[in-house]
């Protein structure tokens, strides 16, 4: 049987496991959290080899590349041969302050305190 030339972007979306469930991945389209070439995406809006698809995921954007179409789920090791992901690298993150440990009963801490607890978190 021939590939397909197009396939529903949410089909595409859950057969490559960008969402657990398909309709995870349309209630994604719907809400604005996928997007084909830069324009938000119906669940029903075709995805074709090369186009760029941006989702939404935990929080984070990432990039994709359509380099295969496939309708249904497969293996991780299958579903990463048909996409590219060009999503940046995160920023790297920034060291935590030192969290500041009192010793319990100790009472207020008094203006000096407040003032090196301040220090240390680096405010």
């Amino acid at each position: 049987m021939p590939s397909p030339t197009s396939v529903r972007v949410d089909s595409w979306a859950w057969a490559v496991r960008l969402f657990k469930t398909r309709s995870a991945a349309s209630d994604a389209c719907k809400a604005g959290h996928l997007k084909v070439n830069g324009d938000r995406a119906k669940p029903s809006q075709p995805v074709k080899v090369g186009d760029e698809v941006r989702a939404f995921v935990s929080g984070t954007e990432k990039i994709y590349i359509a380099r295969r179409l496939i309708v249904k789920r497969v293996g991780a090791a299958v579903a990463a041969d048909c996409f590219e992901d060009r999503t940046p690298p995160p920023p790297p993150k920034t060291e935590a302050p030192a969290t500041v440990l009192r010793e319990r009963g100790a009472g207020r801490p008094t203006k000096r305190d407040r003032r090196l607890i301040e220090q240390l978190r680096g405010r």
